[in-house]
């Protein structure tokens, strides 16, 4: 039976095509989105969506799902490889290996996090779509480290708040190529779709404000390691900004990355690690603070290195 889901526009979303924006809320691809929208199956209230028409924040659209969406059931997928950094009876907060994805989607037949979850035997918020459940942040398949996931239907409304209102730090640590000088600075440029690749961001002058900080823990040959923070949570930020200032992240060749560097060192994948979560609880109001070492293919780039160099 195919299933009626609501989708709330975020300040993320707000401007974007519905296409886009649909594509985005759902993990559906375009082309699954835009048929979607061809066959009338996207309502803003009682009005049918056109796929030209743009969204705005705030705005509830109510989307049918394909068949191969629906359904009740999480698939189980035990990843021992993903850990738990941190839990409570309200969220749980892991450890996400690269390769795992955040939650079922169509055409992923990988690793999720919420899979993990319900193999380990954790209950998940029975909030949101029945493959998203308890998902109130989500991770690239290509990005290690913290993800938080809510237990609770409370936890999962606070949460999904908490994140909207910017009220949660995450902090990156990420491996850029060059030496960025200065040492602490913030990029702040607007970001959009890519106007011809449309599976990339890109820096664009009419795009969503968007301002990350960044400081330089320690210079090593040709690289400069990082601490980044994000003021905005755009979609690839640090990717896109880091590109931007000529100096993209080491194994990241979508955004201009050099292959050989990457090779050299033993990186497969753009070097971005979620590194830590600094938050008040949603239902206990105490500060809490998480944090994960780095994965084994990120240590072990690092191991090529020249000796590190302050800044």
């Amino acid at each position: 039976m195919r299933e009626f889901i609501q989708i709330e526009i975020s300040e993320e979303l707000s401007g974007e095509r519905i296409d886009v924006a649909l594509s985005k809320a759902t993990e559906l691809s375009r082309s699954a989105i835009v048929k979607l929208l061809d066959a009338g199956e996207a309502q803003l209230g009682k009005r049918t969506m056109n796929k030209s028409d743009k969204v705005s924040r705030g705005q509830v659209l109510s989307l049918l799902l394909p068949d191969n969406v629906s359904g009740d059931a999480i698939p189980a997928t035990p990843l021992p490889e993903l850990t738990i950094v941190y839990q409570d009876t309200d969220l749980v907060i892991v450890n996400k290996p690269v390769g795992c994805a955040a939650h079922p989607s169509p055409g992923w037949t990988g690793p999720t996090v919420v899979g993990a979850l319900v193999a380990a035997g954790i209950p998940l918020s029975p909030s949101g779509p029945a493959e998203r459940q308890g998902i109130v942040q989500r991770l690239d398949v290509g990005t290690s480290g913290l993800m938080m996931v809510a237990k609770t239907e409370a936890a999962y409304l606070k949460l999904k708040d908490m994140f909207r209102n910017r009220e949660i730090k995450k902090i990156y640590h990420a491996l850029a190529q060059g030496h960025l000088e200065p040492a602490v600075g913030t990029i702040d440029a607007p970001i959009d779709r890519h106007p011809k690749e449309d599976y990339k961001m890109a820096v664009i002058s009419e795009g969503k404000p968007s301002v990350t900080h960044y400081e330089v823990i320690e210079y090593h040959r040709s690289v400069s390691l990082l601490k980044v923070e994000l003021e905005t949570g755009r979609t690839h930020q640090i990717r896109v900004h880091m590109s931007a200032i000529r100096h993209p992240l080491v194994g990241d060749m979508t955004y201009g990355a050099d292959p050989n560097l990457a090779a050299e060192i033993g990186v497969k994948r753009p070097w971005l690690h979620a590194q830590a979560l600094e938050f008040t609880h949603p239902i206990s109001g105490l500060p809490i603070s998480v944090s994960a070492a780095y994965p084994g293919d990120l240590t072990d780039s690092l191991s090529r290195l020249s000796d590190a160099v302050l800044p």
